[in-house]
Parts: C-alpha cells; sequence; structure tokens
C-alpha cells in the first residue's frame, strides 16, 4: 500500500472500527465525539466529500494518513502497516457520497455483550503467534464479545482504568469505552511504564520474575503520558520502555525530564528492536545483563 491508496480509504469507516461516537451527519458532513480525548460536545468533523477531518478542540486536521499517525503516534511507514493489516477490508475505492441531512443518535455505537475468561482458539492463535505467555495472559487479558454497528465481532481485551477495554486481534486495533491507562499495583516503590499491554506481557514472558516486583503502568496511548504525573510522584525509581520509534523517544524524553532524575530509560533491554514485543517474536540472540 502507497500513500495515495491509502488517502483513498474511507475516514468514517476507520472511525466506526475504532468505535468513534458519531453525534449528527448534516450537509456530506459527520461530526464526532473527538477520539483524542474526553469530550461532551462534538467538536470533530469530517468532510466526506473531501475524505479529510479537522478537530476543532486542537485545530488540527487533515487526511487519512495524519489521521492515522495522530490517533496511533506513528509515522508514515507504520501508519501504512496499520492500516493495512487493521483496516485492509475496506474498500479502497471511495463510494459515492449521499447528501446526508438525518441526525445520527448520540448513543454509542457499540454494545459489548460478553466478557469471559481467553478460550477463543482463533485469539489464542493470535497470542501465540506474537510469542506470549498463554498463562501469563490468561491473568491480565479477557475475551470479549461485541457489536459494532449491529454486526457482532471478538477481540482479545484488556481493562483499563476507566473501564473501557483495548480490543485487538488479527485484523483490528481499536478501543471500546473511553481510552486511559492501566495501572497494576503491586505496592512496590518502582514502576516500569510501557506503551502497550502486548510490551507489558511481552516483558513479563521474558522476566516472569518481574510480575510482583514492580508496579505497571501500561499507556494504551502515548498521548496518556501526559495524564500520569501524579501517579509517577509516588514511586521512587520508574524504568520507561516505551517504543524506541521517534514518537516513543521523544515521550521517553520528556517522562526523563519529569522524573527529575529517578526515571531511567531502559529500551536497552530490547536493543535492535521497536519494542518489546518484536524483540520477543525476534528471540534475538543479543543478551542484556541489566536487570530491573
Amino acid at each position: 500500500m502507497n500513500c495515495e491508496t491509502a488517502k483513498t480509504i474511507k475516514l468514517s469507516s476507520i472511525l466506526d472500527q475504532i468505535g468513534a461516537c458519531k453525534i449528527r451527519t448534516s450537509n456530506n458532513e459527520i461530526w464526532y465525539l473527538s477520539p483524542f480525548r474526553k469530550e461532551q460536545t462534538a467538536s470533530f468533523k469530517v468532510d466526506l466529500h473531501k475524505n479529510v477531518f479537522y478537530d476543532f478542540g486542537e485545530g488540527f486536521g487533515g487526511n487519512v494518513l495524519d489521521f492515522v499517525m495522530r490517533y496511533y503516534q506513528c509515522d508514515i511507514p507504520n501508519a501504512l502497516k496499520i492500516l493495512r493489516e487493521n483496516f485492509n477490508s475496506f474498500s479502497f475505492q471511495q463510494q459515492p457520497i449521499p447528501v446526508l441531512n438525518e441526525k445520527v443518535s448520540s448513543k454509542k455505537n457499540y454494545e459489548i455483550t460478553t466478557v469471559q475468561t481467553l478460550s477463543n482458539p482463533v485469539l489464542m492463535d493470535y497470542l501465540k503467534s506474537r510469542k506470549l505467555n498463554l498463562e501469563l495472559c490468561r491473568n491480565y487479558l479477557c475475551e470479549v464479545h461485541y457489536q459494532l454497528n449491529g454486526k457482532n465481532y471478538f477481540g482479545v481485551g484488556f481493562k483499563n482504568d476507566q473501564n473501557g477495554f483495548e480490543i485487538r486481534n488479527k485484523y483490528v486495533k481499536l478501543c471500546l469505552g473511553k481510552k486511559w491507562f492501566t495501572h497494576i499495583k503491586n505496592e512496590s516503590k518502582s514502576a516500569v511504564i510501557l506503551e502497550s499491554w502486548s510490551d507489558f506481557m511481552a516483558l513479563l514472558t521474558l522476566h516472569p520474575k518481574l510480575e510482583k516486583t514492580h508496579d505497571f503502568v501500561i499507556l494504551n496511548s502515548l498521548v496518556l503520558s501526559s495524564k500520569i504525573d501524579p501517579i509517577m510522584e509516588r514511586y521512587e525509581r520508574i524504568f520507561l520502555t516505551l517504543d524506541s520509534d521517534e514518537a516513543g523517544s521523544k515521550v521517553t524524553q520528556k517522562l526523563l525530564e519529569k522524573g527529575n532524575g529517578k526515571c531511567t530509560d531502559f529500551r536497552n533491554i530490547f536493543s535492535n528492536s521497536k519494542d518489546l514485543n518484536e524483540f520477543l517474536i525476534k528471540k534475538s540472540p543479543v543478551k542484556n545483563n541489566r536487570r530491573l
């Protein structure tokens, strides 16, 4: 997939897939509650004819690639990868746009029908493909069945501290409910900050003894790094294991500055890899003797 092809994917379809809350449509426009933050009044507009968006709350807009890079905090190559792997089922051809004048209910367009212990073979195979320890996964992940726009889906679920669920399977990456971080407490004086649940599970798969010796903060989105200042103040030592890409490096630097000396950039434990899960999958022969 190239940039021009990516820009033909319907933005409204992507927003539906990630569970964005649609408020109303009018004159070839759809208004949503911004997927970038919590709000009560819709300030996020999609122009259906031009296939672009504008977030009035942030004064920022753009095309499909701009949205994906902002939402997933990634660069263009990774945005293309996300679109190819997660939204490939959508038609790349723009469909004729009807004139829309009806109002759309502000009610959320998804419903969680079942939350249960992981058991579906498809999801277990997905976790195995990421080389994650299944026993550990069952301690922190669940199986979520949900309806989205009237269709039934299921995925691996990881609950955040606002009762939202990060949903993943081979084809989908979305959040049901409010996007927020997950704070796992073991009454420790040290904490490990990670970017995603897959990195958290990869860390425990690689170093199972860490499970009860540290607290953990899984951001679920780099944007939420700005919300964890009160949590950081509780700890004597903080280990940062965010992704080694440009976005992860920028947030790591900001947290190092905020930490006033108690934060350590610990990304060398997955050297030569983008993140912990990639490191685990690659089974890198590079050994690192540093310990948390």
